[in-house]
């Protein structure tokens, strides 16, 4: 963790290099870290979900997420189209702890309102429910797995 504030902005995602930098965090995170299998962190709905990505003032990439929406979030949440569904939120060991995941949380929030959803859906890791209960999330059905990690699905009207 780095000391003092650190300087970064969150924004969409609209090009390739920004695209790969997410990508770059998901594989350290996830693939790296907690050691899901890769053929399985990248799927078909990266293809047309809004990415959200950190960035520090040194152009660093931070963290990511990604917000489904349509078809596509219905087909992942099973509920109807008016909910988004916010997953493969990631941020950097060095990022952890400085509010880079919450900002990251808004990010995908605010393309869901500009999209006109109703709320967002999102299957939290059981470790992380009190990161996502602290920014109005609320868990719902039981716990289940997921890359061989505990998870719940959590939801919160935007």
């Amino acid at each position: 963790m780095r000391a003092g504030p650190l300087a970064y902005t969150t924004r969409t995602v609209t090009d390739e290099q920004d695209r790969a930098a997410c990508f770059q965090v998901r594989k350290e995170v996830f693939v790296g870290e907690q050691n899901v299998p890769e053929e399985i962190e990248y799927d078909a709905f990266d293809a047309d979900a809004v990415h959200v990505i950190a960035v520090a003032a040194d152009g660093t990439a931070l963290g990511t997420g990604r917000l489904l929406h349509g078809p596509a979030a219905a087909a992942h949440n099973g509920v109807d189209t008016t909910v988004g569904s916010l997953g493969r939120l990631a941020v950097g060991k060095e990022a952890r702890g400085l509010g880079v995941g919450a900002a990251l949380v808004r990010a995908v929030e605010d393309a869901a309102r500009n999209r006109g959803l109703a709320a967002v859906d999102l299957h939290a890791q059981t470790h992380a429910l009190g990161f996502y209960e602290r920014l109005g999330y609320e868990p719902y059905g039981p716990e289940f797995m997921d890359a061989g990690i505990p998870h719940r699905a959590m939801r919160r009207a935007i």
